[in-house]
């Protein structure tokens, strides 16, 4: 074999290569849409026991949590979510409330928001007695459960939000049932001062190990994957943020818009400098601003209404620039 034609099967064989590269990152995974998860709402469900638990939060941190093994979505982590509702000050009603959702969703910089209520969570068995629940201390009166027996059934119903338009993508219902009849919670203890005073770790092996918590894991199992079938109809970017620039110092600019316009930690804006404003002769209303790239900005900590952030391109960025994502 000569030396040109070895050459001549190098340069085919780094062709070749570099067209692979090439067809690999077509084919790249998309980004994964970005949700949240509100509590879920509970107030339909017959209440048949006392004291704090929660069942709506419980679920919703199940939920979480099979949402992220799965990977189909990118979940916002929980202290984010509690921050923002916290400082929007949203009063229990208002949070399951589409519109609401989206405001929030907005500001968490998420694609889209999961809202969800819980529609059965007991036994199948409609004439279910809550007298045969007992709290004594120690926990849940394990003795008196026992006279309503049956399998465990739990419904659990989800939405998908649209937070650019509050627009319901999706709606889906995920049920689970024991695969053996017995005691609801059977003997698991439920706080120190009995069942009235205490609540219920849903994330727990002992939990689990009940028939509601095997009817409860298979209801939210169930909902995580039918919402992944609806992945695809959330949108795959936020709306448009625009802004102005406020301050420069150095490399460190401020802008005046922040979470409640969709901006987040890791963002990067364009900067504009408008050249010349076109206006209708007519009514002198403009019509189109005239604009040039100066730079770009990295968002690097965010609040309600303002962003600071470190150029990365371009130099001669000053006060009143435009800054947008597109």
């Amino acid at each position: 074999m000569t030396k040109n034609t070895i050459r001549f099967h190098g340069i085919c064989l780094a062709v070749g290569l570099m067209v692979l590269l090439l067809d690999l990152t077509c084919w790249a995974a998309p980004a994964k849409k970005r949700v949240s998860v509100m509590d879920f709402e509970f107030g339909t469900v017959q209440r048949w026991w006392d004291g704090n638990w929660d069942i709506g939060k419980g679920i919703s941190d199940l939920l979480v949590d099979r949402l992220i093994s799965e990977g189909t979505f990118s979940v916002i982590e929980r202290r984010k979510l509690d921050m923002v509702l916290a400082e929007q000050n949203f009063s229990n009603s208002e949070r399951a409330d589409s519109s609401t959702a989206a405001r929030v969703g907005k500001v968490l910089g998420v694609n889209a928001i999961i809202l969800g209520s819980i529609t059965q969570f007991g036994t199948e068995r409609k004439d279910f007695n809550a007298a045969g629940i007992g709290g004594g201390r120690g926990g849940l009166g394990a003795g008196r459960v026992g006279t309503r027996e049956g399998k465990a059934a739990v419904a659990v119903t989800a939405r998908l939000i649209d937070i650019n338009t509050g627009e319901v993508l999706a709606s889906s219902t995920g049920r689970g049932q024991s695969s053996r009849s017995g005691l609801l919670l059977g003997g698991l203890v439920i706080g120190s001062g009995g069942f009235g005073a205490g609540s219920v770790n849903m994330n727990s092996s002992q939990f689990r190990e009940t028939i509601l918590g095997e009817a409860t894991y298979a209801a939210v199992n169930d909902l995580s994957r039918q919402l992944a079938l609806f992945g695809h109809k959330i949108p795959s970017s936020s709306s448009d943020i625009r802004g102005l620039v406020a301050d420069v110092s150095g490399n460190s600019v401020i802008v005046n818009i922040g979470r409640a316009h969709g901006l987040e930690a890791g963002t990067t804006l364009n900067v504009l400098r408008v050249n010349r404003t076109v206006k209708d002769p007519a009514t002198g209303k403009p019509l189109r601003e005239m604009v040039t790239e100066v730079g770009r900005v990295r968002i690097d900590e965010a609040d309600n209404d303002s962003s600071t952030g470190t150029i990365i391109s371009g130099n001669g960025i000053k006060l009143g620039d435009l800054v947008r994502n597109r």
